[in-house]
């Protein structure tokens, strides 16, 4: 297979989700609906990444196990005759080779290699277990507020029905916590702008440039979004889109002139992801949290969007 061919094959089909509404990360949905699970391995459970992880969420089964045809034999699950399988990609950077001592090391190829797999969902298969949708065992609400406080992020509850990054400022401005129906929303709300924040020069730098309406604007938010709907998926809480399908029509436009940027988009999505989650474990290298109290009086909303804030 053509690496340009099936990445425009599946460009296109992640357009045509976009335009019917049925792209995952633009659906809201709720952990208490589903299990809090991404897509992986059937057999080895190890998780699917960026865009391999997006597109197999984009076939609309509920069930996240998949694997090979043979892997499904091997586990004496049987692929039902006629079920169509997705493909992923894969690339390999480097291979295993003994060294003079005779240990096995990594080597750099020269020029990667590029692998794809056909994998079957576990509702293709008979005799696959039933899926068992375990609970997290931690509290989503308490991890997202731990991520808030580790990252000395400054958070400001001044607005009141509007939620944005302020690249310049190094800010996040948010309505206050009890303007949202509940915990799930507000946290989903600021890890998204998060996401946002994790593109400043001394962190992932990521060019926030973009002036609303640009094609930049769409790249960035398109990978503050699907950041976004990772994390929501891995720590459990609700996604809820928000206002953010009003950017669908310039995900559109970027991903039409571009049939690479939802693989460098995911790409992007999965380091946001993982760069958040660290403060879990860790406090960011900062003296100060500012996470400020509700104010008696938000500030009214403004009528557009500056040039420097980039939305929720």
């Amino acid at each position: 297979m053509n690496p340009s061919d099936y990445r425009r094959q599946l460009t296109d089909r992640i357009i045509e989700q976009l335009e019917n509404g049925t792209a995952p990360w633009i659906k809201p949905w709720s952990p208490q609906l589903l299990p809090p699970s991404v897509p992986h391995n059937a057999l080895t459970s190890r998780r699917y990444h960026g865009a391999n992880s997006l597109w197999l969420q984009c076939q609309g089964h509920s069930d996240p196990r998949w694997c090979t045809y043979r892997q499904a034999q091997e586990a004496g699950w049987q692929v039902r005759r006629g079920e169509k399988s997705s493909v992923v990609e894969y690339w390999q950077w480097t291979r295993e080779e003994k060294d003079a001592t005779g240990q096995t090391v990594e080597v750099k190829l020269d020029a990667p290699r590029v692998f794809y797999a056909h994998v079957f969902n576990a509702t293709q298969m008979d005799h696959a277990p039933e899926l068992v949708a375990s609970k997290p065992t931690w509290e989503p609400e308490v991890e997202a507020e731990k991520i808030l406080q580790n990252s000395g992020v400054t958070i400001l509850q001044d607005q009141t029905d509007r939620a944005f990054y302020s690249p310049t400022r190094d800010e996040i401005h948010i309505p206050p916590r009890v303007a949202f129906i509940n915990g799930q929303r507000f946290y989903g709300t600021a890890l998204h702008e998060l996401g946002h924040w994790s593109g400043h020069p001394d962190r992932l730098n990521r060019d926030l440039s973009g002036l609303f309406g640009t094609p930049a604007y769409a790249q960035e938010e398109l990978r503050a979004e699907l950041g976004s709907f990772f994390l929501a998926a891995r720590l459990g809480i609700t996604h809820d889109i928000g206002q953010h399908a009003a950017y669908v029509k310039g995900w559109i436009d970027v991903l039409r002139k571009d049939h690479n940027e939802i693989f460098r988009a995911s790409h992007d999505a999965e380091k946001i992801c993982d760069f958040v989650l660290e403060f879990q474990h860790q406090k960011a290298n900062v003296t100060t949290v500012a996470l400020s109290p509700s104010p008696a009086v938000p500030q009214p909303a403004k009528a557009k969007v500056h040039e420097d804030e980039l939305e929720c």
